[in-house]
């Protein structure tokens, strides 16, 4: 094909697929301005719990409300509450992910897969290609762009109240926060997208994709929350030191002559016979030096830049595979 030619197609292919997009906005536009408000509640809610701290009557800047420096720390019932919805952030972007996934598997595709009306549509001039790539790029397009507002927003909030030293499930390590961080808060519901449009041209029944969609991506996103530390190297303190107050505490124990590493979860059954000293069991053990692995804050970006990679790696194996299932079946 000609250079000419090149370029006339690639000038073309969005333009075919603006006729089944703007059928699929029509369609589906009760979804997508309930999606709208959804997205808009979120955002409203983040920047009501800001203002709310920000004019609750504190005395000092750690947001006691008794004396400064004395030993009773009494926070506001707005600090409180603020902190109780923020720290689950990140779950709520995975949630969103999930619906985001289930409804492209269900109502999008795999109904009128199910219903046999994709033939008409198909009859039109559209094919199965640009068809599902509609199907794909519409929601991923409206997706990435509230995502893309909805997370700065949410570190606007976050950041406002995880510096007070007394805040609690504030880390940036937190699973129910760490995924409304940063870049995986676009890859999630992206890979959500693929999955659904994977299992809904698979099985072409709409309560069984919509199923499978968040089953899988269920397993992922646990997976992810539980080994999510092994996605980077841990540093390591040696001796009395202590990591700094935000990193992300691995785990920690006593090191043998030799190099051995023991942990102090080996004792936690035997600290009982050791009441004076829990140290002593590990020495009893042969430990001689302390260690500890943790991940400091510096750590947070290569994290999220890893799992994004690899979501982004399932996302478009998930769209190729898709791809591929619909031409051996529609060719």
């Amino acid at each position: 094909m000609s250079t000419t030619g090149l370029r006339a197609r690639a000038r073309t292919a969005p333009a075919e697929l603006r006729g089944p997009v703007r059928v699929l906005l029509h369609q589906h536009r009760r979804s997508l301005w309930a999606a709208c408000a959804l997205l808009g509640l979120g955002i409203a809610i983040v920047v009501g719990l800001r203002i709310w701290v920000a004019s609750s009557p504190e005395r000092c800047a750690d947001g006691d409300t008794t004396r400064c420096g004395d030993s009773t720390y009494l926070p506001t019932y707005a600090r409180t509450a603020a902190e109780t919805y923020l720290a689950d952030g990140g779950t709520a972007v995975l949630l969103l992910a999930v619906l985001a996934g289930v409804f492209v598997a269900g109502p999008l595709i795999a109904r009128e897969l199910e219903n046999g009306t994709y033939r008409f549509v198909w009859a039109q001039s559209v094919s199965p290609a640009r068809w599902l790539a509609a199907r794909l790029a519409l929601p991923a397009v409206l997706v990435t762009a509230g995502v893309t507002v909805l997370v700065p927003v949410y570190r606007w909030g976050w950041s406002g109240l995880r510096d007070n030293p007394y805040a609690s499930g504030l880390g940036w390590y937190e699973s129910g926060i760490n995924p409304a961080l940063g870049t995986s808060a676009v890859a999630y519901p992206l890979l959500a997208i693929a999955v659904g449009a994977l299992f809904a041209v698979l099985v072409r029944r709409t309560l069984l994709a919509m199923s499978l969609t968040a089953l899988f991506l269920g397993s992922v996103m646990l997976a992810f929350g539980k080994r999510r530390y092994e996605l980077w190297p841990t540093a390591r303190f040696l001796g009395r030191d202590t990591p700094p107050q935000d990193a992300w505490h691995i785990e920690s124990g006593m090191l043998t002559p030799s190099g051995k590493e023991l942990y102090w979860k080996d004792c936690w059954d035997a600290v009982p016979t050791h009441p004076e000293d829990p140290a002593s069991c590990l020495r009893d053990r042969g430990g001689v030096t302390d260690f500890a692995d943790y991940h400091p804050a510096s750590h947070f970006w290569p994290l999220q830049l890893v799992e994004t990679g690899i979501l982004l790696v399932l996302t478009a194996a998930a769209v190729a595979l898709a791809f591929r299932v619909l031409r051996r079946r529609h060719a």
